[in-house]
């Protein structure tokens, strides 16, 4: 692939040459545009499609810089067990092992030791997955390990500090029911043990760890199903020294299927989501936790109204966030002057339940979801880029 850097001096090619040819994962070789962006806030390409098409499935970074793509959908009651992996030197995927359980709306956690949990979901319609598998990829295998003490879909997990995870809330089957129930999985054990439980049972909620290794609860389905679905606005804190829950104020509106990412600064953003109304009820707005106030503030509007975008926001290197699903474009949040910007590019034809994952360099890959005809899911894949002034900074320029 060829790059022009025309009216950029002499200095500032020959070194970004440089650093392109020697990083290709910076920018696959698919990518559809010429040249890094020059736009304020980057944009956003296409590279290679996915060997299964997917929604509700996760994307994980892998130590090597690949992304290890799991599960998913590619419609209802079609679900699915391969994996592939995304290679950001080549722009393209490749098959990467069987789960032994087709998966939908499963967690993916990496390890300390390089290897990826997978635990819950769906293995068909209102049949949850109990037995977690691991992904090692020094085999390219998955291997079973222990089994949740409840079987549970659609809940959220987080890598804790003492290197064990926290899987907590979801769905317990085809009833709805929400749980509030939690558990730990110990890598060194292999299993799985009870800790606290939430303040209310939770669905379609979100969980980030903070800085001091607590982790904040917020939001979700607490009851019933559309269009009478019950949301909340409470949060909660999660302290793994006590292995209890705490509440911690409520958002400054209820929502579920929205998305919440960790600031540089130490707060919390949450975007988007949906009330009870889901499709009709998509919300544009933001707000932010923090932890040092305990309180919740606004934190402006995103350009369009998105929801179902849990897994597809991302902290990039600059301390700005970047938005990508739920919308048909992606848009920076700017923690600093609390306005979000369009990130130029084709418009995604996966939306909702995509994935967002940080690559070397700054990029984003953006992979999967389906659109607003909602069925087949879609292979597509994309790839964030960010401003040639970002690329500059990172290489000291």
């Amino acid at each position: 692939m060829e790059y022009s850097f025309a009216a950029r001096r002499s200095r500032v090619f020959s070194v970004l040459a440089a650093t392109i040819a020697a990083t290709a994962a910076l920018v696959p070789m698919s990518a559809t545009k010429s040249a890094p962006s020059t736009q304020a806030e980057g944009e956003v390409v296409t590279t290679g499609t996915m060997e299964t098409r997917r929604s509700g499935h996760t994307a994980t970074p892998m130590r090597d810089g690949k992304v290890l793509i799991t599960g998913g959908m590619v419609r209802n009651g079609e679900f699915v067990a391969e994996a592939e992996l995304y290679d950001p030197t080549t722009g393209r995927f490749s098959p990467t092992g069987r789960m032994a359980s087709p998966r939908v709306g499963h967690t993916a956690t990496l390890l300390p030791d390089g290897r990826v949990l997978i635990v819950g979901g769906s293995t068909r319609p209102y049949q949850n997955v109990a037995q977690a598998e691991i992904y090692d990829p020094a085999t390219r295998r998955f291997q079973a390990t222990g089994s949740l003490i409840t079987a549970r879909n659609d809940a959220e997990a987080v890598l804790l500090r003492n290197g064990e995870v926290l899987i907590g809330g979801g769905s317990s089957g085809a009833d709805w029911d929400r749980l509030a129930s939690t558990e730990l999985f110990d890598p060194a054990t292999g299993k799985f043990r009870a800790t606290g439980s939430m303040t209310l049972p939770r669905l379609s909620f979100t969980i980030c760890a903070l800085r001091d290794g607590r982790v904040l609860v917020t939001g979700g389905s607490v009851a019933g199903r559309y269009p009478n679905a019950q949301l909340t606005a409470a949060a909660e804190i999660y302290d793994p020294a006590t292995g209890r829950f705490t509440p911690a104020g409520s958002m400054r509106i209820a929502r579920h299927k929205h998305a919440a990412v960790l600031l540089d600064s130490g707060r919390v953003l949450i975007a988007g989501g949906s009330d009870n109304r889901d499709w009709r009820g998509k919300m544009n707005s933001a707000e932010i936790y923090d932890p040092a106030t305990g309180g919740f503030s606004d934190a402006g509007k995103m350009s369009e109204a998105r929801f179902k975008l849990t897994n597809a926001i991302v902290r990039l290197p600059d301390g700005k966030v970047l938005v990508a699903g739920g919308g048909g474009h992606a848009e920076i949040f700017d923690p600093a002057s609390l306005r979000f910007s369009v990130v130029e590019g084709p418009e995604m034809d996966g939306r909702y339940f995509c994935t967002a994952t940080l690559l070397s360099g700054g990029r984003v890959l953006l992979a999967g979801g389906y659109g607003e005809n909602v069925e087949p899911s879609s292979k597509g894949a994309w790839i964030y880029m960010p401003p040639l002034k970002s690329v500059e900074l990172r290489t000291g320029l």
